[in-house]
Parts: structure tokens; sequence; C-alpha cells
């Protein structure tokens, strides 16, 4: 990967540990491990994974940045349709992987001009390195709304109010397959002196057998399937006594995931602002992503006791929620605060930025009113 961006030693030395980890635990599994197991330990191993050691990952000094990074009106949308949850439903508000706490900040501050600040705003985070630049973006912006917020490391066994998640179910592992002669294989890592390679084996486990053999696609087809993404959502349903889950991500519906031209998958990494396709660069510098088939997650949802609320594009929600409302407080005569919110709202909404790539999804229980963020567009017909 010449055309990418050198990391310093001490980057390079960081990345040959978790090279030397990744290593240590292919021989221990006889040579080969699935690449959900390699994608789970690049991001996660504790103190090593992307996620999980110190290096910035958020923002122009990381290598991605999210719509809260880009623009504070992400998070006064999203407020919008968590306050008019919380006023039905009651209870509390719980963010899955809150990234730099930039989001909390704006769902806060914006619930507290709305008068509908929640009693607890719990923040479901496994990485102890993002939990404290949580806690220092909360202190810095909002310190004295900083008693409702809780740290979790894992799900409450039961839980009110709305679940909202940006942004993670991209970042959960994923196994790949790929057919071959009609029949499914399951392509893991193996390893040598010179690094990782690809290894295809017939797939052993069953569930992830199931799924690929209900796709219909030609052969030589490369693909992801994750089965952590609908888990994750199953064990939120089943613990939701009363609200909505709320997930926006970037994915399709079943049909255009596994569309047969889509033949080499959606796997994504990131480094340095720049997306590629090779998981093995610097393992444990970058991020490693896949899109997310929604329809996967409505079903996991609806199996377990949640109705369907909702599905559209990142547009068409912030629309709803009314972003053009909070562009309009500022005056365009005001060329200098108005003309780079307005560069913002093209961002998060244009269809060749976030505006059509990424979806929202809302499931939920006991909620008798429509959603505001799916008045108009409502996509569920397509899951």
């Amino acid at each position: 990967m010449p055309s990418l961006p050198e990391p310093s030693a001490d980057a390079k030395a960081h990345s040959q540990q978790v090279q030397d980890h990744l290593r240590a635990d292919i021989a221990a599994q006889g040579g080969w491990i699935s690449f959900a197991r390699y994608m789970e330990l690049a991001l996660y191993a504790p103190g090593l994974g992307y996620y999980a050691a110190g290096a910035a990952k958020f923002g122009p000094a990381g290598d991605f940045t999210t719509a809260p990074e880009r623009s504070t009106l992400f998070g006064r949308c999203i407020a919008r349709q968590v306050a008019q949850v919380l006023s039905e439903t009651g209870g509390d508000l719980l963010e899955a992987g809150a990234g730099s706490g930039k989001l909390a900040c704006d769902v806060l501050l914006e619930l507290e001009k709305l008068g509908t600040l929640p009693e607890r705003y719990f923040m479901l985070e496994l990485s102890g390195e993002l939990k404290e630049r949580q806690h220092a973006t909360l202190t810095a912006h909002i310190p004295y709304l900083l008693g409702k917020v809780q740290w979790l490391d894992r799900l409450p066994q039961t839980f009110t109010g709305l679940v909202l998640g940006n942004e993670v179910l991209d970042a959960m592992p994923v196994h790949l397959v790929v057919r071959k002669d009609g029949a499914w294989l399951e392509r893991g890592v193996s390893a040598n002196e010179a690094g990782f390679s690809w290894q295809d084996r017939p797939i052993v486990d069953s569930a992830l057998l199931q799924a690929a053999l209900h796709l219909e696609v030609p052969d030589d087809y490369l693909t992801e399937i994750n089965l952590a993404a609908p888990a994750f959502i199953t064990s939120l349903a089943e613990r939701l006594q009363r609200g909505a889950l709320l997930m926006i991500d970037y994915g399709f519906p079943h049909a255009e995931y596994y569309h047969p031209q889509r033949d080499q998958g959606t796997l994504m990494c990131h480094y340095r602002h720049f997306a590629h396709g090779e998981p093995f660069f610097w393992p444990g510098l970058q991020d490693i992503t896949a899109h997310v088939d929604f329809s996967a997650i409505a079903e996991a949802g609806i199996d377990h006791g949640c109705e369907l609320l909702g599905f559209t594009n990142q547009a068409n929600f912030l629309i709803n929620c009314g972003i053009t409302d909070l562009l309009a407080e500022t005056s365009p005569e005001d060329v200098a605060n108005y003309l780079p919110l307005a560069n913002q709202a093209q961002f998060l909404m244009s269809p060749a930025e976030m505006g059509e790539l990424f979806k929202v999804i809302a499931l939920g229980k006991g909620i008798d009113t429509s959603l505001i963020g799916f008045t108009h567009g409502d996509q569920r017909h397509r899951l």
C-alpha cells in the first residue's frame, strides 16, 4: 500500500504487537481463523486493537469523520426524535459505542433546550481509552450535565427509553464467505513470516452456513455475513420493555446488499482518511468496516417482540426532524456563521455524501404514535 501515509515508528511498533498477537491466536487455532475473529482482534483486542488502544480515530486528526464530528445539526435532529420517544415512554437514553462523546454533547444540549432531559444518559462503551475521551469531551463542553451520564460495560437487564447507535453495527466483526462451484466456503486468515494471507475452508458454523445457503448469487461471489449485528439487536430487543431502538449506519436492504453485481462485498478499511480494501495493512492502526444488511436488523428486532417503526435514508430523517428549521435559526446574511452550517447540512444530506448511503432504522415496543423521523420518505417496504 505505498500510496497511504507512512505510520510513525511508535505506530509501527504498536502494529507489530498486534500482528504478533494475531499470529499467536492463529497458531493456537491450528493455523487458521475466521475473518470475523481477525477483525475482532484487530479492532478490539484489549490494549492492542484499533478501538482499544490510544490512537486518534475521529475527526481531522484521526482516520475518518462521523456525522456528529461534522456538524452539531446531526445531534440536534436526533435529539428531536429522542424527545418524542421519551415524552411517550419515559425512561432513559442509552447510546451504544459513543465514539468521541460529541454526539452525546449535542443531543443533551438540544434535549435541555427542548425541556426533555432524561434522568440518565447511559453510554455503553467497552474501550477504556474511549471512555476517558468521552468523559473529557463531556467535561469540556457540558460539565453541568455530566452527573446525568453513566458508563456501562454491559447491557442492562431491562431498559425503558431509547437506545441510540450511530455507526456501531458496521464495526461489528463479519464473516467472509465465497461461492465456488456451487458450494459455499468461508474465507479466513492464515499467517506466515511474510504476513497474513487468505485461505478458504468449508463452512462449519451452522448459523453461518444457513445464512449463506439463503443467498441467491452466482459462483465466484465474495461477500460478508454479519452474525454479530443481528445478535446485538436481539439482545437489545429482549431487554427493551418500552421504547425504541434507533440505529444509523451505512448499508442496504438485503436484496441490494446481496445483489449479483456486488460480487466483492462491501468490506472497507479507513486509515488517515483514505478508504481502501486491504485489512492486512498495519493491523491495529486502521478501522475495518462492512455495510449493514438492514433487512437482517429488522428481522432480528421483529422476531424478538419489536415493531418496525420506520426505515429511511439519512437525508429524509434529518429533514423530517427539522434540520432546515435549525439551519434557519441562523440568518443567511450572517455569512460567517450561516455558510459553514449550510455546507454541513449539505454534507449530511447530499446523495453524493451521507444522505443516501446512510440509513436510519427504528424498532420499538409500546409506541402508539408515528415517529417524526419517518413522516415522509418511509421505506419500510424495501426491507
